[in-house]
């Protein structure tokens, strides 16, 4: 039988840990469901990238940091989908504490590739309209944005 948890630290739900460990996958899979869209639609755009006329005109450097871009939406993508795949695997052998976690876990690698891959593609998209100097600027400043927001919460939650 479930003992209810009332530890010192808790939100003082008094839901049982089993109860908490639904609670915990569920919210992560209301996450997931915004990440995985995401990711889908940045990789597809990606990959349509290749099949525009203007693509054989991307110098080394350009072509170079679109297919590391298209590796890192792709290693994203399957990241956000990854706990679909644990849940499957894992459901019903009584580690909902473990599915959770390394859910947890992975979606926290999902969205520093998804930060990641944002700031790549704005790097490029700078870098083919604009020019490399004014790409640089905005790839760091999507990139410190990205860094901002993963911060954020935390710092937050250490006040």
């Amino acid at each position: 039988m479930d003992e209810t948890v009332s530890e010192p630290g808790t939100d003082g739900r008094g839901e049982t840990e089993n109860q908490r460990m639904d609670r915990n996958w569920n919210e992560l899979l209301q996450e997931l469901r915004v990440t995985q869209t995401g990711t889908q639609i940045l990789f597809g755009f990606l990959l349509a990238v290749a099949f525009q006329p203007q693509f054989g005109r991307l110098d080394q450097f350009q072509l170079t940091v679109y297919l590391i871009l298209v590796i890192l939406a792709a290693l994203t993508t399957a990241l956000a989908l990854a706990p679909v795949s644990l849940h499957r695997g894992l459901f019903r052998r009584g580690l909902k504490a473990e599915v959770v976690g390394m859910g947890h876990l992975l979606v926290v690698l999902a969205l520093v590739g998804v930060g990641l891959t944002l700031s790549g593609t704005t790097l490029l998209i700078f870098d083919v309209t604009v020019g490399r100097p004014q790409s640089w600027i905005a790839g760091g400043i999507m990139l410190i944005l990205a860094v901002g927001i993963g911060v954020l919460p935390r710092a937050l939650a250490r006040r």
